[in-house]
C-alpha cells in the first residue's frame, strides 16, 4: 500500500468516527490496515492542506490526551470542538472508557467491503 492509499484510508476512517466519540492514533491505524501506524496518522493529519472538513478532533493520544502542547491553538480548538460535542476534557485528557468509539463488526465489513467497491 503506498503513502497515497494510506492517506485515503486513514481519513475515510476519521470522517467515520462519530459525533460525541472519539479515537486513538492507534485505533485509526489499525481499522485502517495499517498495524503499528500511529505516528503514520499523525503523519497525514500534519500533512493534511485543510483539515476543517475533516473531524480531526476527534482523534487523540491512547491515554485520551490531546496531543498538542496544552494551551496553544490546536488544543484550544480541540477542547472548543469536542465541548461542542458533549465530550468532556478534563486537564488535557478524555475519559476512553466512556467516549472510544467502538465500531461493531459488522460496520467495519460493510465499510471495508463498500471502501473495496469504490476503489
Amino acid at each position: 500500500m503506498d503513502r497515497n492509499e494510506r492517506a485515503r484510508r486513514v481519513v475515510r476512517t476519521i470522517r467515520d468516527i462519530p459525533s460525541g466519540r472519539v479515537a486513538s492514533y492507534g485505533q485509526i491505524a489499525e481499522i485502517s490496515g495499517i498495524p503499528r501506524g500511529a505516528r503514520q496518522v499523525g503523519r497525514v493529519l500534519r500533512e493534511l492542506p485543510s483539515a476543517d472538513e475533516l473531524p480531526w478532533h476527534r482523534v487523540l493520544r491512547a491515554s485520551g490526551h490531546i496531543a498538542f502542547p496544552e494551551g496553544s491553538h490546536g488544543y484550544l480548538e480541540q477542547v472548543r470542538r469536542l465541548a461542542e460535542e458533549d465530550v468532556p476534557v478534563s486537564r488535557g485528557r478524555v475519559n476512553m472508557q466512556r467516549w472510544q468509539w467502538q465500531p461493531d463488526l459488522d460496520e467495519l465489513i460493510w465499510k471495508h467491503a463498500m471502501d473495496e467497491g469504490a476503489d
